[in-house]
């Protein structure tokens, strides 16, 4: 194996003695190389666009998002995942991270996991993979085995692919549709991708799953109206949100958020178009949940 081409595996110049550094130089350095991940996105937008249509498309016919990868990459996915959930109003099984290794792995390395094809198939026939589905597989290097073995499963059976890697002519680009190669060049601590291919890989994740989540109408505004209130400060702030989405009173917020069973789309709807609940539920069904159509 020659790691020697990959960009995320050689080392920094500017860094070459990191060790004797003061920890203000140090710091000044991350800062700086940081700036370049955004720019490095910036030219891969064109890829994450069409990666964006397939989950859009996913989502709209009953399909998940499968997010997969090893270590570091596996991480990002598995916390993008689950942040879906209180954000959007999302079901756990539409967007779910895979580790090699299974959650164990999220705290400690599982020996072996990411080089193992067969345990990306299985993983994904574990959940029952389907066409509907897109996957989405994270690999810093663009190598890791563990994700090939599952984007070949996912273009076995008809899922839409997609690779994520921080390297060009990624080995995983070979095995998915959609490319998205992100190279940010190397890392100010060789080989130690959770800096700045883990923010780049965070950065293109939040692109996928948000602009997504806006296109099936999770949005209204720049507002999450399919917010889950689970816990004291999130019903706060979806009060707020009904409140800004529709310029009431707290008060009226309040007495809607409660009518509509703490719905905050559906009070949002029954406020703008003055409708009792179940009529305002069928409207909104009809526009696919997306509220401007409804109003």
């Amino acid at each position: 194996m020659d790691l020697s081409r990959l960009t995320t595996e050689n080392r920094n110049e500017k860094t070459m003695h990191l060790d004797e550094l003061s920890t203000s130089k140090v710091l000044s350095l991350m800062n700086e190389e940081d700036q370049n991940v955004p720019r490095s996105i910036q030219k891969a937008l064109p890829a994450i666009e069409q990666a964006v249509q397939a989950i859009i498309n996913s989502f709209q016919n009953g399909g998940r998002l499968i997010y997969m990868g090893a270590g570091t990459s596996g991480r990002l996915g598995v916390l993008d995942a689950a942040e879906c959930v209180p954000t959007f109003g999302t079901d756990p099984e539409m967007v779910q991270g895979l580790i090699a290794g299974g959650m164990q792995a999220m705290t400690v390395a599982v020996e072996g996991a990411e080089d193992s094809q067969p345990l990306g198939r299985e993983d994904l026939e574990t959940i029952h993979l389907t066409a509907n589905d897109t996957v989405v597989g994270i690999a810093a290097s663009g190598r890791t085995p563990y994700v090939i073995g599952g984007l070949d499963y996912a273009k076995q059976i008809g899922a839409s692919t997609v690779s994520l890697a921080c390297n060009f002519d990624a080995l995983i680009s070979q095995h998915a549709t959609i490319n998205i190669e992100v190279e940010v060049g190397p890392e100010i601590l060789t080989g130690s991708t959770r800096l700045k291919s883990g923010t780049a890989q965070k950065l293109v994740l939040n692109m996928l799953s948000t602009a997504s989540m806006i296109g099936i109408g999770k949005v209204y505004k720049n507002l999450m109206v399919d917010v889950k209130p689970t816990n004291e400060k999130l019903i706060e702030r979806a009060k707020r949100i009904i409140m800004a989405a529709t310029d009431c009173s707290y008060d009226v917020a309040q007495a809607q958020f409660l009518a509509a069973h703490e719905d905050v789309k559906l009070a949002i709807v029954m406020i703008l178009t003055n409708l009792p609940v179940t009529e305002a539920q069928a409207r909104l069904a009809t526009a696919n949940g997306f509220v401007r159509q409804t109003i």
